[in-house]
C-alpha cells in the first residue's frame, strides 16, 4: 500500500466517522462558589470520574472560585472539594443523597439547539 492510498483511507475513515457517528454537541457550563478562607477548590464528579483533583476552580478575587467546563448533554452529580474537604455545591438548585451520607448536587445540561 503506498502513502497515497493509505492517506486516502485514513480520510475516508475520518469522513465516514464524522457522518455516521456525530458527537454530541457540548455545552459550556460555568460553577462558582465563594469561600474567602479557601486555599484550594477542586470540582469531583460523574464527569470526570470523581477524581478530586483534576478539575481545580480558579480563584478570581475577593474569595470568589470559578470553572469553566463543557459537557455533553445529560444529568451530572458532583461535590466540590475544598482544601480537602468534600461538600455539595451550595449554589446548586438540586441535590440528592449519596451513598456516603452526604449529598452530591446535580447538574442537568440542555442539548443546544
Amino acid at each position: 500500500m503506498t502513502k497515497r492510498t493509505r492517506s486516502r483511507t485514513a480520510l475516508r475513515s475520518i469522513r465516514q466517522l464524522s457522518d455516521d457517528e456525530q458527537q454530541p454537541v457540548e455545552t459550556e457550563v460555568r460553577l462558582e462558589f465563594i469561600r474567602p478562607v479557601a486555599s484550594t477548590v477542586f470540582v469531583a464528579g460523574t464527569f470526570n470520574e470523581w477524581h478530586p483533583a483534576v478539575t481545580p476552580m480558579i480563584a478570581i478575587a475577593n474569595g470568589r472560585w470559578i470553572k469553566r467546563l463543557r459537557l455533553p448533554p445529560g444529568r451530572y452529580e458532583y461535590c466540590l472539594v475544598v482544601d480537602g474537604e468534600w461538600m455539595p455545591d451550595p449554589l446548586a438548585t438540586e441535590s440528592v443523597p449519596n451513598p456516603f451520607g452526604g449529598f452530591n448536587s446535580v447538574l442537568h445540561v440542555a442539548a443546544n439547539d
